[in-house]
Formats: structure tokens, sequence, C-alpha cells
């Protein structure tokens, strides 16, 4: 007998109706279920009663905001977090990403490009699922314990760090990669599918999240450095076992 995969389930949350339509019918063409919220409250009530696999979330809503509301789902949840933004606050695109959302997508913006971005998060998604179970699945590195099963992260003294789908996907770049420098362009691509921009700073930014997380000291870092013209280099001996 033959079974057949779930569709992947997006939830997008927007107040404005039309996108929500628009996004709901475009996306629902690629064979995807979808759900939709127009806040904060009903994007939890679907969240209670609906295995969600990735969020496209809207940065400015009634109530809770975007920023509020995926500052808050990352303290839970790893589902990926696609954010929308205006163009003309850049600030908000970083404060994004501060908060733990995995990609940002400016207004206005094509459908298609918003298509290939869910695809890439989703792609990554399977294939660290897939690898999970057919492997060891904890990195051991300078006291941390890294488990890909549950994307958490825990120090020696058992202290458990909960990580965002780009922080985890950065990490994990860095771990299959130890003492290598790899360049923001190598490393977007690994982690995002995408080539990237001149004022693109997701790299730096979920780097300055990790290091903050590993307590690894931004001014002198000794875990993820810095190598000026080459990139970021994890220095850790690296070890994976059960």
């Amino acid at each position: 007998m033959t079974t057949t995969a779930t569709p992947p389930r997006i939830l997008v949350v927007d107040d404005d109706a039309d996108i929500r339509s628009l996004l709901a019918d475009y996306l629902g063409e690629q064979g995807w279920l979808i759900s939709t919220a127009q806040d904060g409250t009903t994007m939890q009530q679907v969240l209670d009663t609906t295995p969600i696999d990735l969020i496209v979330l809207d940065l400015t809503l009634p109530g809770s905001d975007g920023l509020t509301l995926c500052r808050d789902l990352r303290a839970r949840s790893t589902i990926p977090v696609i954010m929308l933004t205006a163009r003309s606050a850049p600030l908000d695109r970083i404060l994004g990403l501060e908060m733990g959302a995995d990609d940002y997508l400016c207004k206005p913006f094509e459908p298609r490009e918003l298509l290939v971005r869910i695809r890439n998060i989703l792609r990554r998604s399977s294939t660290v699922t897939n690898e999970i179970s057919g492997s060891a699945s904890l990195w051991h590195f300078a006291g941390w314990t890294l488990d890909e099963t549950t994307r958490q992260l825990q120090n020696s003294a058992g202290l458990v760090v909960m990580l965002s789908g780009g922080e985890y996907r950065l990490l994990k770049a860095l771990l299959e990669r130890p003492n290598r420098a790899l360049n923001r362009d190598q490393l977007l691509t690994l982690t995002q599918g995408r080539e990237t921009d001149p004022l693109d700073r997701s790299i730096d930014l979920h780097i300055s999240r990790l290091r903050q997380k590993l307590g690894d000291d931004a001014r002198a870092p000794k875990l993820i450095k810095t190598l000026r013209n080459e990139g970021y280099l994890l220095a850790a001996t690296v070890k994976r076992g059960e």
C-alpha cells in the first residue's frame, strides 16, 4: 500500500484581507495547505489546533505586532517564520531577524519571490528531518551539545537554549565545517539557498545572536571568530554522536 505524504501547511498572518486571500490562493495552487489569521489571537488559535510547517508573518498587526509575536513564538517553537516588512523601514527587517525570524521580505513583493523563499526553507527543514532519521543527532563542541531533533543547545551545566530556524541552520553549517573560514555568500547559500546583496545583514545578525546564546564575547570572540576579508570561522573541535 502506498502512503502519500501530507502537504506542508502554511499559516499566513496579515490584517489585510486582500493579501490573505491572494496569498492563500497563490500558495494553495502549489499543493500546500493554507491557513490564515488576521491577528495574533487568531494566529495562536490556529497554532493550538493545527500543525503548521511555516508562518508568513506581517510586521504590522493590530494588537501584538509581528515582532512581539515572533519573539514569543521563538521562545517555545522552532516553526520557521518569514517576516513581511515595509520597504521604507530597514530597521524593522533587522529587528525581525533579531527576534528570531528565518527570513524577511519587503512589501510590495512578487508572490513568486515569496514562493521561492518558502520552498528553500521547507526543503532545508525536510533535509534536516531526513538527516536526523538516518544518523546520530547530537553535536558536541566547546562544552556545548546541539540536539538536531529538538534544535536545542545545552551547555555542560544543563542550561537549555532554544534556537530559531536561521540560527540553527547557521550553527549547523559551522559545525559541519569547523576551523574553516566561510564568507557571507557561502553561509547565505548554505542556510537560505539564495545569494546575498550589499545591504543583506541576516548572516551578521544570526552570528551576533549565536554568540550571545553561546556566551561568546562579541568584542573578542573565541568560539565564532571574524576573519577580516574572509568571513567567519568556528574555532572548536566538533564531535558527533548520541
